[in-house]
């Protein structure tokens, strides 16, 4: 019939958003790099923003999540295998993560810190990685962040760290000492605890060289990882006994498979691509690591690694999704012109790019306290104070970001054949990994309670932005607020607050007129859905073009 080939012609959609440097179209991610001390990296980081931009890497991360792990409990023999297999998918994810240093870059290989910048360096590689595949991110960061506990019992910490550390990777089910990589994993909650750690009823009893742990746990994130470090009540007649810390490897020191029986693995919402198991630990061989009764305490040391990381890859989600909205609606022709043209939509993806600054802006800068805290008590103040502020504001802020960002592209976002529904799953999990919303909140408010002027003095720190719209009177508030009787019923709006305060200082060191959007737009008149801010013509574009150079 006359015409019918124009009828099934494709056209008016966008191109896929690949084969692009990651790095070098976030100019948002670039200034903060530089700000806070790593762009000397900048070359390195474009070169890295070109491989993860990749649609190879793009179409590994699909493959990664439409297959997700396997648990196999028994061999065809019968005997008690209880391992989980992945899509080579994910391998190859644990691969280049390892080897670009994101388990290990931030340690060197005595378990002392590596100098700055390396938390900045390694903060922008893991928020454009998370941009592309976040749940192969859950063993790196748990590995990265184990070196933290591990180094309270300098024994272990010789054993173990330069396996941890070398830029390699080892999938293999084998023992841990025939390995020369390694990767660690965590198993904290239990099904009558939760968050509430010290209800744990997992025992550990001295046993020879080590400990004798029985006992469950409801998460144990990353199965295949080399060992774990768990939270077991110690029963011994010679020690304190209480909540301890504990390394149990995968493999007992004689070679055999040491006694973790996997259950079953979580079906989760989204990172589908990483296995988490519900575990029972029956005879398992565990070393002791820090004093008994004091695993909270040695734990901590890792979990501040671990919500760091949270954050990031939070916002690294975010980005991603921005830049989908973006890229797809200067392609997509709507009334005449492209979406990104009218008016309106203008006005939601300037206030999303808005959104983005902040964020990113707060990860840079909380990693760089990062960097210079053993060395600076300012900067370790700020660290201990802001790191469950950032971890609580930006998680918090990216599932409903990321579901703004899809409905940019209409039903184009909703179906599986893009990254979309994927980051809609995944935005969720950094929220309540390592201590939801409200521990987060409570963690804050024992910070200002016990470090006392150390608080107050990072709390002035963010008053150097003062002369920005809202900055002088929300400090104020939050104050007065943090020293009200009923501060804890009021902990989210101050911590939310607290949070974009600490943002606009972050902002106004390196992007000014930003941060004083920021400011109008958060603390002096906060609005309510992205696209209510009381941005112009001019200040939507700028963002717009800050975002994703047109």
């Amino acid at each position: 019939m006359a015409g019918s080939e124009s009828t099934h012609d494709v056209f008016n959609q966008s191109p896929p958003f690949a084969d692009v440097d990651l790095y070098a179209l976030d100019r948002p991610l670039a200034e903060a790099v530089a700000a806070n001390g790593a762009g000397g990296e900048a070359d390195a980081l474009s070169a890295f923003g070109r491989h993860w931009g990749r649609a190879e890497m793009f179409d590994l991360a699909r493959l990664a999540n439409e297959y997700p792990p396997k648990l196999k409990i028994f061999d065809a023999k019968g005997f008690r295998r209880d391992e989980v297999e992945f899509h080579p998918a994910y391998h190859r994810f644990m691969a280049e993560s390892t080897a670009a240093g994101l388990h290990g870059s931030t340690w060197l290989a005595d378990g002392s810190r590596a100098p700055a910048p390396a938390e900045v360096a390694r903060a922008a590689r893991f928020y454009l990685v998370a941009q592309t595949e976040n749940g192969h991110m859950c063993p790196i960061t748990m590995t990265r962040a184990a070196v933290g506990a591990l180094n309270v019992q300098p024994d272990l910490a010789a054993q173990f760290v330069p396996k941890i550390v070398t830029s390699a990777y080892d999938g293999g089910f084998r023992p841990w000492f025939d390995k020369k990589a390694i990767t660690l994993g965590m198993g904290m909650t239990e099904k009558q605890g939760g968050t509430d750690v010290r209800a744990n009823t997992t025992r550990a009893e001295p046993d020879g060289e080590g400990y004798r742990i029985d006992g469950h746990k409801w998460f144990l994130s990353a199965p295949m990882s080399d060992a774990f470090l768990v939270l077991a009540q110690a029963r011994s007649a010679e020690g304190s006994g209480g909540l301890t810390c504990f390394l149990m490897p995968r493999f007992r020191p004689d070679g055999s498979v040491n006694g973790l029986r996997l259950q079953r693995l979580k079906d989760k919402l989204g990172n589908r691509s990483n296995a988490s198991s519900e575990v029972e630990f029956v005879n398992a061989f565990a070393w002791r690591v820090g004093d008994e009764g004091r695993g909270v305490r040695t734990i901590i040391n890792m979990v501040q690694l671990t919500r760091l990381d949270c954050a990031i890859a939070s916002a690294g989600m975010m980005r991603m999704a921005l830049a989908q909205a973006l890229h797809h609606t200067r392609h997509r022709q709507a009334f005449g012109k492209p979406l990104v043209s009218q008016p309106l939509m203008q006005s939601v993806l300037a206030d999303l790019a808005l959104e983005v600054e902040g964020a990113v802006a707060l990860v840079m800068r909380l990693a760089r306290a990062f960097d210079r805290a053993a060395d600076d008590p300012a900067e370790a103040a700020y660290a201990r104070l802001l790191t469950p502020v950032v971890k609580y504001w930006v998680c918090k802020a990216a599932p409903p970001f990321v579901y703004e960002a899809m409905e940019c592209l209409g039903g184009n976002g909703y179906v599986e054949d893009g990254v979309m529904a994927r980051l809609y799953r995944e935005a969720p999990v950094n929220a309540i990994w390592e201590g939801a919303g409200n521990v987060m909140c409570l963690d804050v408010l024992r910070a200002v309670a016990r470090e006392g002027e150390a608080s107050r003095a990072v709390l002035r720190s963010l008053a150097e932005a003062k002369g920005l719209p809202g900055v002088a009177a929300t400090l104020s508030a939050v104050a007065a607020e943090l020293a009200a009787p009923d501060a804890e019923a009021q902990a989210r709006s101050i911590v939310g607050r607290l949070a974009q305060l600490a943002a606009v200082e972050a902002l106004a060191g390196h992007a000014p007129v930003v941060a004083e959007l920021f400011a109008r737009t958060r603390l002096e008149a906060p609005h309510g859905f992205y696209g209510s801010a009381a941005l112009d013509d001019a200040q939507a574009k700028l963002l717009l073009d800050r975002a994703l150079p047109a």
